[in-house]
């Protein structure tokens, strides 16, 4: 049986006296494709933000079975936000300073980049179809360019474990694709994992392995094939867009 990266045992997470998540219990293993999905407000978020210890929380989160208050291996970990930093003008990093910005984690001191990197860092923004950004400041981006230079900067590490938050958003048609045909080749040839939220189930068809969704409780913990919420407005709400939660 392979091994578990993520455990959640009865986690419960408040935004003052609302509750967040309710006793969410959940584990995902190495190569599960995982889709996080639900109606607004329904913890989707709050999810990633517990699992990378951000949002206070009670119950327990393991993390490739360390605690996660014990657990410092964060290179395993790659992690593309909902919505893009800001950035100080006065640091005006280019496309190529930002992705290779990915690799540091996992280098010793001095922490010097190589012509493999270099290599790396070209072969990404190839395959994320932003070659040409390269010497461009991430400040004179669009949305959708940003997007893809922090998804590269996330892919760029090789993670074990792939956390993204709704991060086609701001995708095209044809970038949301490659995109996605980019993180099967991760899950199926590499053996990464991958937790994906997303407002839009019908973007995945048949790549994801498991879905979680949540109505601030884990409503439902099994295959996306075999998902089936009564027809109370619930599956409409799927395909279409969502706040953030």
């Amino acid at each position: 049986m392979s091994d578990v990266i993520v455990r959640f045992e009865t986690v419960n997470t408040n935004y003052g006296f609302t509750k967040a998540l309710d006793n969410a219990s959940f584990t995902i293993r190495e190569q599960d494709y995982v889709v996080v999905a639900g109606p607004n407000g329904s913890g989707k978020s709050t999810l990633v933000r517990a699992l990378l210890g951000i949002m206070p929380h009670t119950g327990q989160i393991e993390l490739f079975g360390q605690p996660l208050g014990k657990f410092s291996h964060w290179h395993r970990v790659g992690y593309v936000p909902q919505k893009m930093y800001s950035f100080n003008p006065l640091f005006p990093a280019s496309v190529e300073e930002i992705i290779k910005l990915g690799l540091l984690a996992q280098k010793h001191l001095p922490k010097r980049f190589t012509a493999d990197d270099r290599k790396m860092v070209g072969d990404i923004m190839q395959e994320m179809d932003i070659l040409d950004l390269r010497h461009k400041s991430v400040q004179e981006l669009s949305g959708g360019q940003q997007q893809k230079v922090f998804i590269a900067r996330a892919l760029i590490s090789t993670p074990e474990l792939l956390v993204m938050d709704e991060p086609t958003s701001s995708l095209d048609g044809k970038a949301r694709a490659n995109l996605f045909a980019l993180l099967r080749h991760m899950n199926r040839a590499h053996g990464v994992t991958i937790i994906f939220i997303s407002h839009d189930l019908s973007d995945l068809g048949d790549d994801a392995t498991k879905l979680l969704y949540l109505e601030n409780k884990v409503v439902y913990d099994g295959s996306l094939k075999d998902f089936c919420l009564p027809d109370d407005g619930h599956q409409h709400m799927l395909h279409h867009h969502q706040r953030e939660d």
